[in-house]
């Protein structure tokens, strides 16, 4: 198999996971279910994991999947943003998609606990991010310059009286490397950089009521492998090995240290591995003025007169 065969391999398993991933959405579905369903079914359809599966809820933006034990369970009316990613020897493709919990549903038994208006503005945004991926993908050929995609993208989205998420960018990938060279911004940028026909990139616009950016929180879930450290800790140094021979090259959940998690000093051991440098935190990422979010992402492939979408 060709690498072009490849990718396309990974992005067939990604659309079809993402499409079930969304069958199964509904009130009182556990976060910690929905992650580890998507995961899995990465696995049966003969992919691996690029980075844990993100379940982002309302005005959490990104970075959120489950830690150990998660007890988070999905509620109506809430605006879920699923995102994941698989690889085939390397070969990644990364998408997204964002539902409204319980608008579909013929059997609910609770009503939705927002009100009409607020569900139209929901359903509003889904639409205009997809829009504006769609028109984002739509200006996607050899020689563009990545501000010129940024710019389609702002367009698209103050045409309807919202805002992209101006601090969140797509990113090329390469393999084993999820971000590599280029962001591919949200917003008009004065960027010349130009995309060459062989690139894969992630595009994914956010879109928001908000004020378009997001902020850090405290909580972290997901980390990468940085370097290996001297540790005086024994059971630090047993954690990092298990993380340098299992991730080194790509994001991992904190609920994957399945040994370690069962620790007492789970959380005392990885504050040791993040102040040391040895790992990386992704902070959990909010809407700054607590507004929910939606997102959409397709991972496409540059060339030489528009690109190939491997994720559809």
């Amino acid at each position: 198999m060709d690498v072009y065969e490849t990718y396309m391999k990974s992005g067939n398993i990604v659309a079809d996971v993402r499409k079930k991933a969304t069958k199964i959405v509904n009130e009182d579905l556990k976060v910690l279910d929905l992650v580890e369903f998507v995961e899995q079914e990465i696995r049966n359809l003969g992919g691996e994991i690029a980075f844990p599966c993100n379940v982002s809820i309302n005005e959490i933006t990104a970075h959120y999947t489950s830690p150990y034990e998660d007890k988070t369970v999905l509620k109506n009316g809430d605006l879920v943003k699923i995102d994941l990613g698989a690889h085939v020897d390397g070969y990644i493709a990364d998408s997204a998609v964002t539902v409204i919990v319980g608008e579909n549903s013929q059997t609910s038994s609770k009503e939705i606990p927002i009100s009409e208006d607020e569900q139209q503005l929901q359903l509003k945004m889904i639409e205009t991010v997809e829009e504006a991926l769609a028109n984002a993908i739509s200006t996607v050929k050899d020689g563009v310059e990545v501000g010129k995609i940024g710019e389609v993208v702002e367009q698209t989205v103050t045409s309807q009286n919202l805002k992209p998420v101006s601090n969140l960018t797509g990113h090329s990938l390469e393999r084993y490397i999820l971000h590599s060279g280029l962001s591919i911004p949200n917003i008009k940028e004065e960027n010349t950089q130009k995309i060459r026909e062989g690139d894969v990139l992630a595009i994914e616009p956010f879109v928001t009521n908000g004020v378009g950016r997001v902020t850090d929180m405290n909580d972290a879930y997901i980390f990468r492998f940085l370097r290996d450290r001297p540790l005086r800790m024994a059971q630090s140094r047993k954690m990092l090995n298990e993380i340098a021979q299992k991730y080194r090259n790509l994001p991992f959940a904190g609920r994957w240290l399945k040994e370690s998690t069962k620790s007492r000093q789970f959380n005392l051991i990885l504050r040791n591995l993040i102040s040391t440098r040895a790992i990386y935190p992704y902070h959990v990422l909010k809407e700054k003025s607590n507004a929910r979010v939606a997102q959409a992402e397709h991972t496409v492939i540059v060339e030489s007169d528009g690109c190939q979408v491997t994720t559809e």
